[in-house]
This record gives structure tokens, sequence and C-alpha cells, in this order.
């Protein structure tokens, strides 16, 4: 990365990089999100957590699905929330990047949704169909379009690498408008279905229940928190974790998140509760 780069990102973020990354307090924590749900679930839930202990917690929200984790490779984050194993393996290799991830957090599935129809069985040939336009959201979107039987994928094709390519058959005939993921909301008031990631959704004013479908989310696509590799034993990413992991935050979950896929950890709490 350029030093133009660097310098870029601290001014946007407001920190100086370098004394955040080397002369920081310990119990001063910058944490990176998309703005919605998973900003919300660190203001409701993990914030006060951790604040409890004695941290201090600066909430940074983005746009888009690339700086954050540039953000944190440059040391003017200490974890970002925001993203599934796939693209955080995917981004960290192609860039170059010490990042991994600390643990697995609630998430709201990618569903397709309409402002123009009521039903999925309003499709019909020429149907113009939004969809996320980077690899591993795509795919899943491809996924359940094959689940619909709106296309017919090859056979054998690993899921989670299907592109448009891989469309053996477009059996109702649908165009495909592939769009940035922070794009997809706005793009329901032109195209007639399209696919939302649960943030973007959620922080458009979408309900999940507005979905007219919605994918089961693979331990693939469950979102989590993301440090830099040097730093995942450190305290504060283990108290991080901790806090993700409590019945506080399970708590939390179960009144402002309703319809997200739990973590393991919550379903674990869940059914031991159930007993």
């Amino acid at each position: 990365m350029t030093i133009n780069r660097r310098t870029l990102l601290a001014a946007v973020l407001g920190l100086a990089v370098s004394a955040h990354a080397f002369a920081k307090d310990p119990k001063d924590i910058v944490i990176g999100t998309s703005a919605g749900p998973y900003a919300d679930q660190i203001k409701l839930g993990i914030k006060p957590i951790l604040e409890k202990q004695g941290y201090k917690v600066k909430l940074v929200e983005f746009n888009d699905y690339i700086q954050p984790n540039f953000a944190l490779a440059e040391g003017a984050l200490d974890a970002n929330v925001f993203q599934h194993i796939i693209y955080l393996n995917k981004f960290a290799s192609e860039h170059k990047l010490a990042l991994t991830d600390l643990v697995t957090i609630p998430t709201a599935p990618i569903a397709i949704y309409s402002r123009k129809h009521r039903a999925l069985t309003e499709v019909k040939a020429g149907s113009t169909v939004a969809l996320p336009n980077d690899p591993t959201n795509q795919a899943r979107a491809l996924v359940l379009l094959d689940q619909l039987g709106w296309i017919k994928l090859k056979a054998n094709i690993d899921p989670i690498r299907a592109s448009d390519k891989d469309i053996a058959t477009n059996i109702r005939q649908i165009k495909l408008l592939p769009l940035e993921a922070a794009q997809l909301p706005r793009a329901l008031d032109d195209a007639d279905f399209a696919f939302v990631n649960g943030n973007y959704a959620l922080a458009s004013g979408l309900k999940l229940t507005d979905a007219l479908a919605a994918e089961k989310i693979s331990p693939n696509y469950i979102n989590r928190v993301a440090v830099r590799t040097a730093d995942k034993d450190k305290q504060f990413a283990k108290d991080i974790a901790a806090a993700y992991r409590s019945r506080e935050f399970l708590e939390i979950t179960n009144k402002h998140f309703a319809g997200y896929a739990k973590p393991d950890y919550q379903l674990a709490f869940t059914a031991k509760a159930a007993k």
C-alpha cells in the first residue's frame, strides 16, 4: 500500500495510524464495521460489555467492503466486523494482509426482495434480477436462484465459487444485473427483484421478514470479527471474543436481532436453556 493511501486512510478515520498502532492505550479499542445491524450489535451489546471492563471503544462505520480490511491491516483499527470467512481469506490472500478471524457473530442472511412484485411466482422472461458483483456474495445469490428453479447451475460446481459462467440453463430467462452490494437496496426501484445482503437490507429500512426468499446460511457465510494475526492472542482480542460469547450478548441478540442466524455458541446456550 502506498504512503498516499496510508495518509488518506488516517485522514478519513480521523486517526494517527502510527500513534494508534504503536503508542495507544491498551484499553482503547477501535472497531470498524459496515453501517447497519453489525454496528448496532456493537453499540447495543459489545461496547457496553467492554466498557464495563474499563475499555474505551470507538466505532468507525464504512460504506464498502474494501476499506475495513486495509484499515485493520494498517493499524487504524483493532478489529473489524462485517465479513464471512471466505471473503476474509480471499481478500487477505490477494492483498497479502496478515488478518485472522476471531469469533463468529449473529448474521442476517442474503435474501431476494422486490418492490414491484408480491411473490416469486410473478417472475417472467425478461425479469431483471440485481445481485452482488463480488464473487462470494454473487455465488450465494446464484445458488439460491438455482434452488428457486430460475436457473440451473452446472453439475458438480463448487457452490461457494459459482459465477454466471456456471449457469447451464437460464430457465426463467431472467436478466442478471451485477451491482455493488451497497447499491442493491436502491436497485429495487428499477429491477424486478434484487438480492440484498442482510446488513444493507436493514440499513436501508427493509425488514428481514420483507424478503420473498432467504438463504439458509452455511457456516461459510456466518460473519465474524477479524483482527490482525499478531493480535489474536492479545487480551483485548480475547475480551472482544468473550463479549460476543456472553449470555448478556445473547439476550441482546434475542431482543433486537430476531431472525438472524445465530453462531454455534449462542445455539448451545439456547439449547441448554430449553432443557
